[in-house]
């Protein structure tokens, strides 16, 4: 049988992932990425050419790289490229194409996440320095109600319509990772919030947040200005933890575990697909409760 040109491989393990994977476009571009990288530093032109010696070469060069600050790549994104190779090599296999077994190549072991989080003070210390009469306050209290009160993803929040939420019932669906529908729900305050901001919009664009331009048409807010906007004001708060909109995400998490919500929820109303994902939060929680055995507990000596 002809050898088939890994490129040619390449384009058909994208393809296998967009059609009968179901991967976001994002998942395709990434894997392509890490590919196209891992191929054009091996020189690998066929199957047989990727071997563990090339692989183990890879990685020893992806740990020791560096961009021009001299910074190196994280252990995390050293993982994903190794991700790629594993999935591609599993691909390969079920066309029966001989090389390398992916069951060779091992994930290097990662130190265990920390989840940054903010403590209720804190979240309501956000929320009060955003409070205001002008429109902007308006909006940016109601970005930062919804961020803590569905742990929705800034990709997921920025991508939002007004048509999808339904104020009146307080829920409503988003299509997160992998294209997953799941529902969330707005909190009391969130509601309120969200509605003192629509009042005030006098435009026509279909996108939830928007920029505040006084003339012509706004533009939906990016992930980029939303971080900033988050940033902002929990400077203007006094937190001095590094506050991000993931960080509410976390908060919302957090904060649904300390008052007895079970994983199983807290997985689902994240969007998470693999439960093994949400258990970063239980050490978190384990603290907590050991700290409530400190205090109550009748034997302190």
């Amino acid at each position: 049988m002809p050898q088939v040109d890994l490129q040619e491989l390449k384009r058909e393990y994208l393809e296998y992932l967009e059609i009968e994977r179901n991967r976001s476009p994002l998942t395709v571009r990434n894997y392509d990425h890490y590919l196209e990288i891992f191929l054009d530093w091996s020189k690998a032109e066929k199957p047989g050419d990727i071997t563990a010696a090339c692989v183990r070469s890879f990685r020893l060069y992806l740990n020791r790289r560096e961009d021009e600050n001299g910074r190196k790549l994280k252990k995390i994104t050293q993982d994903y490229y190794i991700i790629a190779i594993r999935g591609f090599l599993k691909f390969l296999a079920k066309r029966d194409i001989e090389t390398l077994s992916s069951e060779k190549i091992e994930l290097g072991k990662v130190k265990d996440r920390q989840v940054e989080f903010l403590e209720i003070d804190e979240v309501e210390r956000l929320l009060q320095a955003a409070h205001g009469g002008k429109s902007e306050n308006l909006r940016d209290t109601a970005i930062l109600e919804i961020l803590f009160s569905t742990g929705l993803r800034v990709s997921e929040l920025v991508n939002l319509d007004i048509d999808k939420v339904n104020l009146k019932t307080g829920e409503f669906s988003v299509r997160g990772k992998g294209d997953k529908l799941r529902m969330v729900f707005l909190s009391t305050s969130a509601k309120i919030a969200l509605n003192d901001y629509l009042l005030r919009r006098k435009d026509l664009s279909p996108a939830l947040f928007v920029s505040l331009k006084e003339t012509g048409d706004p533009s939906r807010l990016s992930a980029r200005t939303m971080e900033r906007i988050v940033k902002k004001y929990a400077v203007a708060a006094g937190i001095v933890k590094k506050i991000t909109p993931h960080t509410l995400r976390h908060s919302f998490a957090t904060d649904l575990l300390r008052n007895g919500a079970d994983l199983r929820s807290v997985q689902e109303m994240l969007g998470h697909s693999s439960i093994t994902t949400t258990q970063i939060y239980t050490h978190v929680t384990d603290k907590h409760l050991k700290e409530i055995h400190n205090k109550f507990h009748s034997n302190k000596e």
